[in-house]
């Protein structure tokens, strides 16, 4: 399979948390090809193994589906769009970009900003509530296309850099999805030591909401969540940090299944698939603090995809790392006579 493209096809979709249709409508559309696959109304994405068998114990492989952005919260009089956010969206960048206002008809927008020969103070990202979008219109006219509630976000297509690394918006987690289905490209007709259940989760951005009612439906064994972790840039601590192109980052923590990070880590030596260990002191920030805790528990680790540029409309990753994820969850799903 073409990865980039599968990646390219993702992140050119909308989907900001709690309007995720478009993007779900598109993963449903990829995952056909491997799984039995559904889509409830929340637009959670379902999928599940063709030769599910009730002998084999149920692993559910999670990726959350949204993507950050912002909501309409007001029309000024002078026609400008003020806004909250959806999810952690980074205000620093916000000034001076080009959006587009998902609203009656698809319509680009920008951020206004105060010219540097007006401004007297520059030295502070504004909040959030200090952002207007201006459209062109008159309040008048931006009423009979814009309603309150819209969402608004910066679009980015895929592009390419050097070394295997790509660009774009929302590859938070649209990587981690796409890492899902090279594995079960990899998997194609294969036996597998498990049922394998796929959850393409919405809402994770406010507040892991898509998580808590896939995974209560699944009512899975194990669970795998697939997501991104920082990667070093230029400066960052070694410790809080991954390294891009070094392999998947497998998480460790308190609130994690150490027994599964071992199988994981054990599973990626035997097959020559390098790794990180990320560790963390308590909860994940992840779907998996919600899958772990589902119903009466499920065995839950995390296996994380070093990104760089983490909320931003250029959020940067490794091809090579989105890869190494699909052969390590394949690889484990093929291991034989293990208890876990």
């Amino acid at each position: 399979m073409n990865i980039e493209n599968i990646l390219s096809q993702l992140v050119d979709e909308n989907g900001i948390s709690g309007n995720e249709y478009p993007v779900s409508k598109k993963a449903a559309e990829i995952l056909k090809e491997y799984l039995d696959v559904q889509i409830d109304e929340f637009g959670n994405v379902y999928g599940t193994s063709k030769d599910y068998s009730k002998n084999k114990k149920t692993l559910l492989l999670d990726a959350h589906i949204d993507e950050i952005g912002m909501i309409v919260t007001y029309i000024t009089d002078d026609g400008f769009l003020k806004v909250s956010s959806c999810g952690g969206i980074d205000t620093r960048l916000l000034l001076a970009q080009e959006v587009d206002v998902l609203c009656k008809q698809r319509i680009k927008g920008v951020i206004t900003s105060t010219p540097p020969h007006l401004e007297k103070d520059s030295s502070k990202a504004p909040e959030i509530d200090e952002i207007y979008v201006d459209i062109g219109m008159s309040k008048e006219n931006a009423e009979k296309v814009v309603s309150l509630g819209d969402r608004i976000f910066i679009n980015n297509s895929l592009a390419y850099l050097k070394n295997d690394f790509v660009t774009a918006k929302s590859l938070d987690d649209r990587s981690g999805i796409a890492a899902i289905i090279y594995c079960l490209d990899l998997l194609k007709d294969k036996q597998t030591q498990y049922n394998i259940k796929v959850l393409f989760s919405v809402q994770e951005e406010v507040g892991e909401r898509g998580a808590k009612i896939g995974a209560y439906n699944i009512d899975a064994d194990m669970a795998v969540a697939v997501d991104v972790s920082f990667a070093r840039t230029n400066g960052e601590s070694a410790d809080k940090c991954g390294e891009i192109s070094k392999g998947p980052m497998i998480g460790i923590a308190p609130s994690l299944s150490r027994e599964m990070s071992d199988l994981f880590i054990e599973t990626a030596k035997k097959n020559h698939i390098p790794y990180q260990i990320e560790v963390m002191n308590g909860k994940t920030g992840t779907n998996a603090d919600t899958i772990g805790i589902t119903k009466s528990g499920v065995k839950t680790c995390t296996i994380s995809i070093p990104l760089k540029y983490m909320h931003t409309p250029v959020e940067s990753v490794s091809i090579s790392d989105v890869k190494n994820i699909g052969k390590l969850l394949a690889k484990f799903c093929e291991l034989e006579d293990v208890e876990c």
